[in-house]
């Protein structure tokens, strides 16, 4: 793509493990039934407290009542029981659990917290206790959350022992990313060897890898997931991503068609589709694309802008034009549009029209460097060469960083008459040029020839 699109932009995707989803897993005191957020209440078999306590040891009424206020989500007055129970029992483990999920229930983070930590606190060798504490911290973003989520790894779940060890996994994992990626990695390698039917631990470790520039695990580790889901949306993302940022292009195009296949009206797929296929120098394909996700998007201005900078390179300046148009009739103030439009009216020989979309780009924004050489060069086939030599001043940076401008610069003193600064432009241009502009370098030799007196 020209211009901003040059390079082939990566899609942006967020982490397959959320954060938010994690601090929702909250194991009740016995067999999970479902994988619902925190707020439904993980309901027992038989009973509402936990199935390790000790047959004679009977929960008081108060906690019975409590649990049973929970199973309807009658949570304040639960809060109340609840409270009166660790008041007269501080060392009530089970109570203390119950009490940090209803905070948590009712919206009363810190005091989710500190319930917790009073039932680890009671009783250390709980996995339940230690997840949920864990997950709350994590959710504060407390420092602490890994300690509790680590002890989770190595305790046994009242029941589903996999499925809850994984989600230990899991939520630790996620905690480490930031700080601690390699031990993510491997955390998230536990929870996959535990639940090996489940892709969202390959996904997640192949997102993190790829992030650390791994690229060759990443790709292993979302193959993984595609086999074990060949609808993963996210492993083939996750692919095509990898397949971009290493010029694999047609592997990056055979995965997003994968997408495109699945769901034809993903404007995102279409649209990373067509620059992969600009990227592999595959012009019609990629115009074919963005022309799809233009219709499917009709006010998505960014692929109305991808649609004509594909334009622009594809050699097709006069549809290039009218999507300029098209934009800057709803955007007139973007220096950007303006100066893309020039581009695309310079590639049709409009020069008039060219030489006033660079004025308009400038003016609208003056340091817009680019802008001034397009300026330049519209102006010199113009004939307005007082105004070629204005943006051509002495203090133009245009003259250091570009041979070129020394060339237009040369040319407008020639057709001026003033034969000595245009032979010392037309050398100046010589000595920068290198063979990279022959058709000029031509030119301004044998002008040279013309002007210079002979020796």
């Amino acid at each position: 793509m020209a211009g901003r699109n040059q390079n082939v932009v990566v899609l942006l995707w967020v982490s397959f493990v959320s954060l938010s989803v994690l601090c929702g897993y909250a194991l009740g005191f016995a067999a999970p039934q479902d994988s619902s957020s925190q707020t439904a209440h993980r309901k027992p078999a038989q009973t509402t407290r936990h199935t390790t306590v000790s047959e004679s040891e009977s929960p008081s009424p108060e906690l019975t009542k409590a649990e049973a206020l929970i199973q309807t989500k009658n949570y304040a007055e639960a809060e109340s029981l609840l409270r009166k129970t660790v008041e007269t029992d501080p060392g009530n483990y089970v109570a203390w659990f119950d009490l940090g999920f209803v905070e948590n229930a009712l919206g009363k983070t810190d005091d989710s917290i500190a319930a917790y930590r009073k039932s680890v606190s009671a009783k250390p060798d709980v996995f339940e206790s230690n997840l949920n504490l864990g997950l709350q911290l994590a959710k504060s973003g407390q420092p602490d959350a890994d300690q509790f989520l680590r002890a989770a790894t190595q305790l046994k779940p009242t029941s589903h022992v996999a499925e809850g060890k994984a989600r230990a996994w899991l939520s630790l994992a996620h905690v480490l990313e930031s700080t601690k990626p390699d031990e993510a990695v491997a955390a998230y390698r536990q929870a996959a060897t535990l639940q090996p039917k489940d892709p969202e631990p390959h996904l997640a470790a192949g997102l993190l890898l790829e992030k650390q520039n791994q690229f060759s695990d990443a790709e292993s580790e979302y193959k993984q997931a595609l086999a074990l889901d060949p609808a993963s949306s996210d492993a083939i993302t996750g692919l095509a991503n990898i397949y971009m940022r290493a010029r694999r292009f047609p592997e990056a195009a055979a995965e997003l068609r994968k997408l495109v296949a699945a769901d034809p009206e993903l404007v995102a797929a279409h649209v990373q589709l067509g620059r992969v296929l600009a990227a592999d120098s595959k012009p019609d394909d990629a115009i074919a694309e963005l022309e799809t996700a233009a219709k499917l998007a009709p006010t998505d201005v960014s692929v109305q802008r991808d649609l004509a900078d594909l334009y622009t390179t594809a050699g097709k300046p006069e549809k290039a034009e009218a999507e300029y148009r098209a934009l800057i009739s709803v955007h007139p103030d973007d220096a950007e549009l303006h100066h893309e439009l020039g581009q695309a009216l310079l590639r049709q020989k409009k020069f008039p029209d060219a030489q006033k979309e660079f004025l308009t780009a400038v003016k609208l924004k003056p340091d817009l460097e680019p802008a001034y050489l397009n300026l330049a060069f519209a102006a010199n086939e113009n004939k307005d060469y007082a105004l070629t030599l204005k943006v051509l001043g002495p203090q133009s940076k245009l003259l250091q960083e570009n041979p070129g401008a020394y060339f237009l610069l040369a040319s407008a003193y020639d057709h001026l008459k003033d034969v000595k600064k245009a032979v010392a432009n037309y050398h100046l241009f010589l000595e920068g040029a290198h063979g990279k502009y022959p058709d000029q370098e031509w030119q301004a030799k044998h002008r040279l020839i013309a002007l210079e007196p002979k020796k």
